[in-house]
């Protein structure tokens, strides 16, 4: 395992388009809910304690060799916004093309054929973290930096926020990130016992709610 492994697969410029999605901020910076920094950091503290934990454990769980076919199902039953769905799986089929570049494995090109229109972008992250000879709580870092770094990144467009203040947000958040990918880890150990059931549904309704509203607006800058 190399530590610079888990660095690329986080890079905001590691070309997964990622850059395309802002995480649900539009929609919040729309609503008034993100306004500053302060407001963007309790945004993404709630993300990452609902839909960041079922990312990072789906990753976990990936990264741990379960089924990726069945975590992809698993994915699809804890995103009931089909908004969220299309964006998840068009986030995976994306970090599908750049990792097949990276780190090519037979089981990425098992999970690319049984899902050509992309399986969930966690599942995805998972599986490379393993072709990478990463840990499963390493893909869960990668997955709860990415519930953070999604919104943070969008803020600085969305707001004209102080690229400062919002690498500042994130590094507060660092010790919450740590504590949600230890729990992630947690819950994909426990797959071999209680099966897929094991992993966390926890829920956002505002997330899914908003989701919903934003991809039927006419005019965005955001994918999601």
């Amino acid at each position: 395992m190399s530590p610079v492994s888990l660095l690329i697969l986080g890079d905001g410029r590691f070309p997964s388009g990622g850059h395309a999605h802002s995480g649900g901020a539009e929609a919040a910076v729309a609503a008034g809910r993100v306004r500053d920094a302060a407001t963007l950091e309790d945004f993404c503290r709630g993300r990452l304690a609902t839909a960041g934990l079922v990312a990072a454990s789906l990753a976990a769980a990936a990264a741990a060799g379960h089924d990726p076919l069945v975590l992809d199902d698993a994915a699809d039953a804890r995103t009931p916004a089909p908004a969220l769905r299309r964006a998840a799986r068009r986030l995976g089929r994306q970090l599908t093309r750049a990792v097949r570049a990276v780190w090519p494995s037979p089981e990425l090109e098992h999970l690319a054929a049984a899902r050509p229109a992309g399986a969930h972008q966690p599942v995805v992250l998972g599986v490379a973290a393993r072709t990478a000879g990463l840990t499963p709580r390493n893909a869960a870092q990668a997955a709860a930096y990415d519930s953070v770094s999604a919104p943070v990144t969008a803020a600085v467009r969305l707001l004209g926020l102080d690229p400062f203040q919002a690498a500042a947000v994130a590094a507060r958040l660092a010790g919450d990130m740590e504590d949600v990918a230890a729990e992630a880890a947690r819950h994909a150990a426990r797959l071999p016992v209680d099966g897929v059931d094991a992993l966390p549904a926890a829920s956002a309704p505002l997330l899914d709610i908003t989701a919903e509203q934003h991809a039927a607006w006419p005019v965005r800058l955001f994918a999601s």
